[in-house]
């Protein structure tokens, strides 16, 4: 390892930011985490993480955590932080980092999100234009999408959304965090767009089978009106372009599976896992 091997982690207590310092670690890297100061999730690091506070909103508020960084698995949180200040964030990552990992979408990589809708794509297209050596980690669903479900099967035995037929190619968090810490702690995967999927084709039906089966529990999924559910995702608080997007894209999941790749197992070494087995790891989430 070299002797500044130092990470900052952005976004950090999200889904896969405490996997990526996990992994981290393990390679045997200095871990920074950026946390908000009022983050409830801080818990959620492993030790050994160093704590930082700072926004991604406040690109000053950075300095200290970037001082002496050699590499950034980067995450924006496009939900609740607009892209205004990716541009100076990238500029002070330039600064002082050697390799950044940024966690991106399989929309970009199958030519569905245009950079000019200010997201994963343009972030790309930022990064693409700096002197940092940049892996794009472009992911299908996490697994933990599926917590969209438990509150549903805890209270009864039929999942209620739309298009139960989509078909994605869902991926452990963990997975995606080690194909990160591998690019940020190894040669050989600078420049690279990498998508990052899971082992196998699973309509959103067939998942809430398998969480059945794992919690010994007859659930059944029927389809709804896409009208409504848009509502109440809107009302839930996801912005109305994000509700439509994902409603469109799963639509056409409905008639072809979403994109997968071997990327997994090609850079960690190991197959990825499957969606059943991170059932059996959160089952308590749907009792």
């Amino acid at each position: 390892m070299p002797e500044r091997n130092i990470v900052l982690i952005t976004a950090a207590t999200g889904n896969a930011g405490p996997h990526a310092a996990a992994h981290l670690l393990e390679a045997g890297a200095r871990v920074r985490a950026l946390v908000l100061p009022d983050d409830p999730n801080a818990g959620r690091l492993p030790e050994g993480v160093e704590i930082h506070h700072g926004d991604l909103g406040d690109p000053d508020s950075l300095d200290a955590a970037l001082e002496g960084v050699d590499g950034v698995f980067l995450m924006w949180p496009f939900f609740s932080l607009p892209v205004d200040t990716a541009p100076a964030v990238l500029k002070k990552i330039e600064a002082t980092a050697r390799r950044v990992a940024f966690v991106s979408s399989v929309g970009v990589h199958i030519g569905l999100e245009p950079v000019d809708n200010n997201c994963h794509a343009y972030i790309e297209h930022l990064l693409e234009r700096t002197s940092l050596e940049w892996t794009f980690l472009r992911m299908t669903g996490f697994h933990c999408n599926a917590m969209a479900f438990a509150e549903q099967i805890r209270n009864g035995d039929v999942v209620r959304y739309p298009y139960g037929a989509a078909t994605r190619t869902p991926v452990h968090e963990s997975d995606l965090a080690a194909v990160g810490a591998e690019a940020l702690t190894s040669d050989g995967h600078g420049r690279k767009k990498y998508l990052v999927s899971g082992p196998e084709e699973l309509s959103q039906a067939a998942q809430v089978r398998i969480i059945g089966e794992v919690t010994g529990r007859d659930l059944r999924w029927q389809d709804i009106p896409r009208d409504a559910a848009r509502q109440a995702m809107v009302d839930s608080g996801w912005p109305a372009a994000y509700v439509d997007g994902s409603l469109d894209y799963f639509e056409a999941l409905s008639k072809e599976p979403e994109a997968s790749s071997n990327v997994v197992e090609e850079v960690t070494g190991r197959p990825a896992r499957t969606f059943r087995s991170w059932v059996v790891e959160h089952v308590d989430a749907f009792r």
